[in-house]
């Protein structure tokens, strides 16, 4: 809910994290985040995954301010002034009359998970953003993708819920280069999401980095953009319209593998898997041969943590797997990230490892050695909604204008 009066505007929402079943991976244009190639992804639940933004304008703040995880950040970061710009600029458009377009901004963000984790923190946090200035500001109607887009790439498939594409456009301005969803978060209940978290810490080689390496170095690259991803997407697209869970499932683990394959394809080759990561492949490849289907659909994105997109039926299976091939073990004290953390295996949706044995023969084909430890934790969720504005009494900043004390 936005509160406004003549002296101050405030407005606090949430926004999602997606992850990509179709890789982002290179720019055509790195000022304005044009990609080189289609994508697209599914957004994931909120209850389980969310960052969380309080925009205040107000006439007796002095200075732009912004506030992320408690601690204050450079205001001056060119994405972020991009975004500022830009929504300040279609507010003038609208009423170049508007009280707040005198005024100063404070911002205040913080994420129910680790920053920089690989799960994608930067795509929910500068969609939070971007929905937060537009209704502070009155824009809200506006095509506000392209906004978060130069915020952070895959931010813009996190304006909305469910499965989203974000096509890549043509246009030198970067008009066309928008997300739109695809289907809506009820479309395909039976569809879940487990996150493998591997390891919570900062990556090696940032994306940003990464993808600017990748387009100069690799050959690979533009022929996955040209003639890999367009085949993709539209089958892709099709398999979820359908709730054809095998085309999706293939076409995911595919694309993840062919995006590890360009990054290793770059020079210096950019390893963002590990040994732990390598494993999880192993044994969800081959628990999908015995199944004769595919069950357990992994993808990784630029970070050792796995993403496997499965079906309700066969969650059971695959948290006993991964308790059984990534035990963790009892003397081990698992670093607590957040207050809301309460340090167990599994989390979200599920909070215990079903009871369900494994059948000999499956392990049998399996026929790997576990790793104890090599995952922290897993979390459990599913598609969720787009972002969400909160009433007022989620603010993060006080009646003085700074963050509460936490």
């Amino acid at each position: 809910r936005l509160e406004s009066n003549m002296e101050e505007a405030s407005v606090t929402c949430t926004a999602p994290v997606n992850i990509a079943v179709i890789k982002y991976w290179g720019k055509r244009d790195e000022v304005k985040l044009i990609p080189i190639n289609d994508s697209l992804s599914a957004t994931l639940h909120q209850d389980q995954l969310h960052a969380k933004t309080t925009v205040l304008v107000r006439k007796d703040l002095t200075h732009d301010r912004i506030w992320l995880n408690q601690k204050e950040e450079d205001i001056n970061n060119k994405r972020l002034q991009n975004c500022l710009s830009e929504i300040r600029a279609r507010a003038k458009q609208k009423n170049s009359s508007d009280w707040k377009l005198s005024c100063k901004v404070h911002i205040c963000s913080e994420n129910n998970f680790p920053t920089a984790a690989g799960l994608a923190s930067s795509a929910a946090g500068y969609a939070c953003l971007v929905n937060a200035l537009a209704h502070a500001f009155g824009v809200e109607h506006t095509e506000l993708s392209s906004v978060a887009r130069v915020g952070s790439g895959s931010a813009c498939r996190s304006m909305f819920g469910g499965f989203v594409k974000w096509t890549a456009g043509v246009d030198p301005s970067g008009v066309d280069s928008i997300a739109s969803q695809v289907a809506p978060e009820k479309h395909w209940p039976e569809m879940q999401i487990l996150i493998l978290v591997v390891n919570a810490g900062k990556k090696g080689v940032s994306s940003t980095s990464g993808m600017q390496t990748t387009v100069k170095t690799s050959d690979l690259i533009m022929h996955r953009a040209n003639n890999v991803v367009p085949e993709r997407m539209s089958r892709i697209t099709k398999a979820i319209e359908e709730k054809d869970f095998e085309t999706f499932g293939r076409i995911t683990i595919q694309d993840s593998n062919q995006f590890h394959a360009v990054c290793l394809d770059t020079y210096p080759p950019i390893f963002y898997l590990n040994e732990v990561s390598k494993h999880i492949i192993q044994v969800m490849d081959r628990f999908n041969l015995h199944s004769k289907a595919i069950k357990a659909a992994y993808t990784f994105d630029a970070g050792p943590n796995a993403v496997i997109y499965c079906q309700k039926k066969d969650v059971p299976t695959i948290l006993n797997l991964v308790n059984h091939y990534f035990p963790r073990e009892k003397e081990v004290q698992v670093k607590k990230q957040k207050l809301d953390d309460d340090g167990s295996f599994i989390r979200g949706l599920t909070t215990s490892v079903p009871e369900a044995k494994l059948p000999s023969d499956l392990l049998e084909s399996i026929g790997m050695d576990p790793r104890p430890n090599g995952i922290q934790y897993v979390l459990h969720t599913q598609p969720g909604p787009g972002p969400m504005v909160l009433n007022n009494s989620e603010s993060l900043l006080g009646a003085d204008g700074l963050p509460k004390a936490s």
